[in-house]
């Protein structure tokens, strides 16, 4: 049985011993008036005034038990719901001699209940709830971790995010700072004339971006479907199909390991303009931060960790290989020669396949050297041509993407370009793609579709992609992409009869020995 130790059982215990007294343990006709910050609010005038009670204003508030104090005929206890804590206080006198004493057996920390009372102000000057009825409402079976220390494991907290919001309240004013954020982006879009749109979840081809995607199968077709890895190629078909401004906000799959910034499931939201370029789109990108820090009421330096942001617009602007060199020091001289580039990253310690090429290489000297180094926001341009298989070439170099990234406090937060839309291009590039498989698990795959879309003509197009995740990371100066997803992937959790097993196979291999 799940529940079998002793404190489970003995609750169970309880939970049967109310219905045998006719009362429902997970009654469910509760009618809940206001919330505990509602409460304390249209109340506060009680400290002031020199009634400090209003015996006839009456409410019914709800929440979870988090302490109980009982004292002989009357008790305190604070319950808690989405909004607060509220302290309570109960007596015999009003709840009558048997169903006090009812609840002071059955009715614990963690149960959740219904209370009815008017508000008054104890002696130590806490508003407080005079409770006239009290009802339980839910009886938990599991008894909360212990007040004291909380629940502090980080796993646990991530496995069982609902037990970690209970113990942990700040918890949820993280995720309620997540959802303020992906409402006010998506107002922003709207109000900038974007239309948002969905597009499928399972690809016939993976797409979209350089990663290695989760593969199902469809059965009543017969077909292999891939989890998207990311929206771009649809998004972009849609632009083709006549929508000049569209956005979507979703998840992302990648099956790829997992650290402090990645997670297999992932948030983001991208955007597509036509009739715009990358520059447009770096402008529109400073206007989304100043419209959130404002809506947000947030000061234009953030801390981040031992790091302070400085968020004030417009941000820092810098090709990619002039980053190579002022902000990783890399001598200039040796960003033309392929083999130089490989012994300065040999020496080093950074290991390299012989294969790649020279746009390749500029992108794992700034991986190395660059990257950890950009702390302010600031806007990477003009990449390299190979390592960027969906952008424009420039008119100036076709060597160069029109692309950026956008990095701050050392992560990638935002990724945009100029969209390429000559469909003969395209089709090249898918080819090199492709044929760097055998050695590339993450290279893309041909689409031969999307190539047929373009040829029906895309207009000059801008798109973006921002990571959700990481961007509340930053704005809630949370250091793990756990702490901002509210069901991170774990690894599978091992069962009691694993461990007895493995320890059984111990035993076992130690007296062969």
């Amino acid at each position: 049985m799940i529940f079998d130790n002793q404190y489970q059982k003995q609750r169970i215990e309880k939970a049967d011993t109310l219905r045998q007294m006719g009362v429902n343990p997970y009654q469910n006709r509760t009618v809940k008036e206001c919330t505990n910050k509602e409460f304390l609010q249209k109340y506060a005038y009680l400290k002031e005034s020199e009634e400090k009670a209003a015996p006839d204003r009456s409410c019914t508030v709800a929440g979870r038990i988090k302490f109980l104090r009982l004292m002989g005929k009357a008790a305190f206890a604070k319950i808690e719901d989405e909004s607060g804590v509220l302290q309570i206080y109960f007596s015999r006198d009003d709840l009558g001699d048997e169903w006090f004493k009812t609840v002071k057996k059955m009715v614990e920390v963690g149960d959740i209940v219904a209370a009815t009372g008017y508000p008054f102000i104890t002696r130590t000057g806490e508003l407080t709830m005079h409770v006239k009825r009290l009802e339980l409402v839910t009886k938990a079976i599991n008894p909360l971790p212990e007040k004291f220390h909380g629940l502090q494991d980080i796993e646990l907290r991530y496995r069982k995010r609902y037990l970690d919001m209970i113990m942990n309240p700040e918890v949820k004013d993280t995720f309620l700072m997540r959802s303020k954020i992906v409402s006010l982006i998506r107002r922003f879009f709207e109000e900038h004339g974007f239309l948002e749109v969905e597009t499928p979840m399972m690809h016939p081809i993976p797409g979209g971006a350089n990663a290695r995607p989760f593969i199902t199968h469809h059965n009543a077709l017969g077909v292999d479907r891939y989890l998207r890895i990311a929206p771009e190629l649809y998004l972009k078909r849609l632009v083709v199909g006549g929508f000049e401004a569209v956005f979507e906000i979703n998840r992302n799959f990648r099956n790829e390991g997992m650290d402090h910034t990645h997670n297999p499931e992932f948030t983001m939201i991208e955007f597509y303009w036509a009739y715009h370029r990358y520059e447009d789109l770096m402008e529109l990108t400073e206007k989304l931060f100043e419209y959130l820090f404002k809506e947000l009421n947030l000061p234009a330096k953030l801390p981040y960790g031992e790091m302070e942001i400085d968020f004030s617009t417009p941000f820092r602007r810098i090709a990619y290989k002039d980053a190579l060199v002022e902000i990783g020091e890399i001598p200039a001289n040796i960003l033309e020669d392929s083999e130089s580039m490989r012994s300065y990253l040999k020496e080093r310690g950074v290991e390299v396949e012989e294969s790649l090429s020279k746009g390749q290489l500029w992108g794992e000297l700034f991986d190395a050297f660059v990257e950890e180094k950009l702390v302010d926001p600031t806007f990477v341009t003009h990449f390299p041509i190979d390592i960027s298989p969906l952008a424009r070439r420039s008119d100036d170099d076709p060597e160069i993407a029109e692309r950026f990234e956008l990095f701050i406090a050392q992560k990638e937060i935002a990724n945009g370009f100029s969209e390429l839309n000559d469909p003969l291009d395209q089709y090249e590039r898918f080819k090199a793609q492709a044929a760097q498989k055998e050695s590339d698990d993450e290279a893309m795959h041909m689409d031969e579709e999307y190539v047929d879309a373009l040829g029906y003509g895309m207009p000059p197009t801008a798109g973006e992609g921002i990571g959700i995740d990481r961007l509340v990371m930053l704005l809630t100066n949370r250091h793990s992409i756990r702490d901002v997803i509210l069901f991170p992937a774990m690894r599978p959790q091992r069962s009691q009869s694993d461990n007895e097993k493995e320890k059984d196979e111990e035993i076992k291999s130690e007296e062969k020995r």
